[in-house]
């Protein structure tokens, strides 16, 4: 069986204009959170807003999700975005081990009032810190060493340094040309809704940092900054095993 690298995250940390350098590299099938499609839609959905009228795509299911992504790498390297709170609590250690883990962070006072501006009716639950954080620790624990993790403002401001030392963590060639791309529609990455979240990738040309256009976390409601409260301590763990914190794992290359 191929490689399966997978790339965890939370909402609004880059993380999918990263996913888009990985589909431009050609070489690898590309999943675009196929476990937060279960999460949301699957047989199993487990989101907590979840009504009686909330789509629902019949046979979808984290298994099925796991039995696709096993089942293209045996044609070819796989690579999936997607975040720790779609996987079940009790997913086993058996379920996780055919993935090549690494973890995509962002500051939280950067990424939550991203999220409030796109989703004011989402609950602490779809936020998924703390999941990402225990999925770091566990994977940590298991192979005696802190898997890959990525910063999103280091990312943005020493592209080629960052992707090529990740490249080199999780094992796969870097490949250079995959870094720009032309401006346009994404529908590969828009199962959720009609595009309104990925317009700053869809305007875009490659990786690089885009304009703000949501406050402070000082100017968000008290409900908005006691989730960050929550969400810093997370982060800041995670934040200190970052490539880039040893600074010659990031030479240009």
């Amino acid at each position: 069986m191929n490689k399966i690298v997978v790339l965890w995250s939370t909402p609004r940390t880059t993380s999918t204009a990263f996913e888009w350098m990985m589909r431009m590299r050609g070489d690898m099938a590309c999943f675009h959170e196929p476990f937060g499609e279960a999460w949301y839609k699957g047989d199993d959905a487990a989101w907590p807003r979840l009504t009686a009228d909330s789509e629902r795509v019949k046979g979808l299911s984290v298994q099925s999700v796991h039995d696709s992504m096993l089942e293209k790498a045996l044609e070819m390297p796989v690579f999936s975005k997607d975040m720790p709170h779609f996987l079940p609590p009790d997913a086993s250690d058996g379920f996780l081990a055919p993935f090549t883990h690494s973890f995509l962070i962002r500051n939280p006072a950067k990424s939550i009032p991203s999220i409030y501006k796109r989703g004011s009716d989402w609950v602490v639950a779809e936020y998924g810190f703390e999941e990402h954080r225990r999925l770091f620790d566990r994977i940590a624990d298991r192979d005696g060493a802190p898997p890959p993790v990525i910063d999103s403002d280091d990312l943005l401001e020493n592209t080629e340094g960052i992707v090529s030392a990740w490249c080199r963590a999780v094992g796969i060639e870097y490949l250079p040309g995959a870094l720009s791309w032309e401006p346009g529609a994404r529908p590969e990455v828009g199962w959720y809704d009609n595009g309104s979240w990925h317009d700053s990738l869809s305007a875009s040309d490659g990786l690089k940092s885009q304009p703000r256009t949501y406050g402070s976390i000082e100017t968000q409601p008290d409900h908005i900054k006691a989730i960050y409260d929550q969400a810093l301590p997370h982060y800041e763990h995670l934040y200190q095993y970052r490539i880039g914190a040893d600074q010659t794992q990031v030479a240009m290359a």
